[in-house]
């Protein structure tokens, strides 16, 4: 088996280009790569094409390559709490396809199973299969770039609108636990989105806050194999953030909630 590590963040994204497509892992804040979105906004790639959940907030995650005007088009489910991915979105700066969630996981993981598109029932009715759904404004807040209808069968009495998998160039994982030759465990929320993730990069990358040897992974222990996974970051003090902390005061009957924090 190839030892498939990496000695750096840095030296696992030297290679992916600007204009790159990227399968981001994650949801929200929780196990998003941020060593390695960290590695590729220092090392100047730009005009990228991101599939990801949502794009982090303002200072952390996605939202620092997205302020550095680092990302052309985002494929996502929703805004969330980056005022600034809003604010690019409504201005023009940024391309936008938004995407039900389940929908987006749909298209990654028929991607990295060789399925070219499939039938969902979620959008039917709607400016999902429809059309004329706002990709891109112009700056005078008129449209620029709307999504184009798609096709809706009918099948035992019910429509379904056809939806084309996702295949990016690269995808950046997060993961609890790796070996050496890519097999991966995550740890509970991180589930959302980073297998899928990794299954539909062509390269996938991914950082590993714990790197074991081969063998010491029980193979009931993997959540996703080696397979998919062409390099390994061993990254094993990641800063962790929550998108908002939700705390009870002292005495208080209901929890308040405080702008986003470290999560230790």
């Amino acid at each position: 088996m190839i030892d498939k590590t990496v000695g750096s963040a840095g030296e696992a994204v030297a290679d992916i280009p600007s204009g790159a497509s990227l399968a981001v892992g994650g949801f929200g804040l929780c196990g998003i790569p941020s060593a390695l979105i960290q590695a590729l906004l220092e090392a100047g790639t730009t005009d990228l094409e991101v599939v990801s959940n949502n794009c982090g907030v303002d200072d952390w995650g996605l939202g620092l390559l997205l302020g550095r005007r680092r990302i052309r088009k985002m494929i996502s489910s929703y805004v969330g709490e980056n005022k600034e991915f809003a604010r690019q979105f409504l201005s023009g700066e940024l391309e936008v396809e938004l995407t039900p969630q389940g929908t987006l996981a749909e298209k990654l993981r028929a991607g990295g199973a060789g399925i070219p598109a499939f039938y969902t029932p979620a959008g039917v009715g709607t400016q999902i299969a429809l059309g004329g759904l706002p990709r891109r404004y112009n700056e005078d807040g008129s449209i620029a770039v709307a999504s184009e209808p798609k096709e809706v069968r009918e099948f035992d009495g019910a429509s379904y609108v056809l939806e084309r998998s996702l295949r990016p160039d690269f995808a950046l994982v997060h993961a609890a636990k790796g070996d050496r030759h890519g097999n991966l465990v995550f740890h509970a929320a991180a589930m959302n989105f980073n297998p899928l993730a990794a299954m539909a990069g062509r390269i996938t990358i991914a950082e590993v806050e714990e790197l074991v040897e081969p063998g010491e992974l029980a193979p009931g222990e993997v959540h996703l194999p080696g397979i998919f996974v062409q390099r390994v970051v061993h990254a094993p003090d990641v800063e962790k953030r929550i998108e908002r902390r939700t705390v009870a005061a002292p005495g208080a009957t209901a929890p308040a909630t405080t702008p986003e924090g470290n999560a230790r």
